[in-house]
């Protein structure tokens, strides 16, 4: 199984490779040429301002998730580990210490979706338009302790 650590600087390079290899899985309606200009905004303003977590599998780094207070700002796991309770793991954990977790995801990534609602989050808005306006649903969703 996977254990979980906070993130170092170190680790940045490889944060990138996974959140664009998941991307390109969970959101290729955003195309690969917008996910690579996106990648320089993960390196240079998502991780430096988030609380991130490594999930690591015989010492290689394997996914993450990163924070904002509650608000889970991105979760992110290599896809040759999906299925495997990376994810699982790392929201579990960020539940731990938060309490309530909160996200906003594409519609479109089904797979996303099914994911947080077997982890037991609610839909609780969602918008017609993403935070760029395009015509892309958003689904914030919501996990709290019963």
């Amino acid at each position: 199984m996977a254990s979980i650590r906070a993130y170092q600087q170190d680790d940045q390079d490889r944060l990138v490779e996974i959140w664009l290899a998941a991307s390109r899985v969970g959101h290729p309606f955003l195309g690969i040429d917008e996910l690579v200009a996106k990648s320089g905004e993960l390196r240079h303003v998502y991780l430096p301002n988030a609380e991130n977590w490594v999930a690591e599998h015989d010492d290689e780094i394997v996914g993450f998730i990163g924070m904002i207070a509650g608000y889970i700002g991105g979760l992110f796991v290599d896809p040759c580990w999906h299925g495997c309770g990376i994810g699982r793991a790392l929201v579990m954990y960020a539940y731990a210490l938060k309490g309530v977790l909160t996200l906003e995801v594409y519609s479109a990534n089904q797979g996303a979706v099914a994911f947080y609602t077997r982890l037991g989050f609610v839909v609780t808005r969602r918008r017609p338009r993403d935070d760029q306006g395009r015509p892309l649903e958003v689904i914030e969703m919501t996990l709290t302790r019963a």
